[in-house]
């Protein structure tokens, strides 16, 4: 019996090798009938055939992500910073330093320790944004504006920014008054802000070098929280008037 079945498997593998060598002859002279077997380096095989990921760009705060092809994604790892960006730059120091400005009006004008805390919010982000802007126009080689630059007379003032007199009249505003007309001042400059982001990604090349792209996105939403913050506030202070 055992010799039986060693007889029968002996023969099973010898078919088993006739049928490899067989298919491999097939597969030599081209006369096969079944799809071909991938073999690495083929060209065109099952395992070559097989699509890529697609290469997402991220698109400016606001605006849908595109599909790139992997040559334009090399072409973006070396772009360069334009005029546009340091126009950008250079604007957005004098619109941070008005802000420092408005902030310094706080502490003495308000009794409110939310108006206190948002004040310190934004001067802390705003002077390290500062800090980053001056450095990156350092780096390029670009004229540096002085945070007092927009004291001067005839500097344009950025979107959002506060007049002379507008100043004048926070400054000379205390308690309540004085808290309603700061939050709904630094929510204009705020908007300010968000148009001159929308200004650099409208402006053709501008905005793609990844230092200016990552901080005009950082802009956007530290903003806009800002600005759902200060409009809650608003609102609060607006019940607490009411009878």
């Amino acid at each position: 019996m055992i010799q039986a079945v060693r007889a029968s498997t002996v023969l099973n593998v010898a078919a088993l090798l006739v049928a490899v060598v067989a298919a491999a002859s097939c597969r030599g002279t081209g006369t096969e009938t079944g799809p071909p077997i991938a073999q690495p380096g083929d060209q065109g095989a099952a395992v070559g055939t097989e699509a890529a990921p697609p290469i997402v760009q991220p698109g400016a705060p606001g605006t849908p992500s595109r599909v790139i092809t992997a040559e334009r994604a090399a072409d973006l790892s070396g772009v360069r910073h334009t005029e546009a960006d340091v126009r950008f730059m250079q604007g957005m120091i004098h619109h941070h330093a008005q802000a420092l400005d408005m902030t310094a009006l706080v502490a003495e004008r308000t009794a409110r320790e939310d108006m206190k805390l948002l004040a310190l919010r934004i001067e802390l982000s705003q002077e390290d944004e500062i800090g980053m802007m001056q450095a990156w126009l350092e780096a390029v080689g670009a004229a540096i504006p002085s945070v007092h630059d927009h004291h001067q007379p005839g500097v344009p003032l950025m979107p959002g920014m506060l007049t002379a007199e507008e100043m004048g009249r926070l400054a000379a505003a205390t308690g309540e008054d004085f808290d309603r007309l700061f939050l709904e001042s630094m929510i204009r400059h705020h908007e300010g802000a968000l148009i001159m982001v929308d200004d650099l990604f409208s402006t053709p090349g501008a905005g793609q070098e990844s230092n200016i792209f990552a901080f005009a996105s950082e802009v956007v939403a530290d903003q806009r929280a800002e600005m759902d913050r200060m409009s809650a506030m608003l609102n609060a202070m607006r019940k607490e008037r009411q009878p």
